[in-house]
């Protein structure tokens, strides 16, 4: 099964709730992957940033989704959380390619391959967008179906 992710920047909820039917194609600030579970991923990376348990961040309600394709299979719509997208904008490329490569021994462990060189440039991107969301003072948010 293929999975389409697009993290984009939005100023709010609204607005970005506003393209769970469409995706956030043509909205300005926008990176386009693929196959991978995104909502798991984003608190993998929380974890490894902050330090705080993957446990712990799922019992925070860690993503917080907007929309949630629920039975009829729609897309999948939540918000990055403020930690971290603040410790994406903030962390050096030297550290976030070193979080990249201990979440690829975590998926590995879980019979999942990445390719070190995708995830680096993923992390890289994803840094720079959460970088600009926050100079904007909006929102970083993920969109998957």
């Amino acid at each position: 099964m293929s999975v389409i992710i697009k993290y984009f920047i939005a100023p709010d909820e609204a607005s970005a709730a506003s393209v769970v039917d469409s995706g956030p194609d043509g909205v300005l600030g926008s990176l386009s992957c693929g196959n991978f579970d995104a909502s798991e991923a984003v608190i993998e990376w929380e974890s490894l940033l902050t330090g705080r348990s993957f446990e712990a961040l799922v019992a925070a309600d860690k993503p917080y989704s907007i929309a949630d394709p629920g039975e009829e299979g729609g897309p999948l719509l939540f918000v990055i959380s403020a930690a971290l997208q603040g410790a994406l904008a903030g962390t050096p490329a030297d550290r976030l390619a070193g979080v990249g490569e201990l979440w690829i021994r975590e998926r590995a462990a879980e019979g999942e391959v990445f390719d070190p060189e995708m995830v680096g440039e993923l992390l890289s991107d994803l840094a720079d967008l959460a970088r600009t969301a926050g100079q904007r003072g909006h929102g970083l948010y993920c969109w998957m179906a």
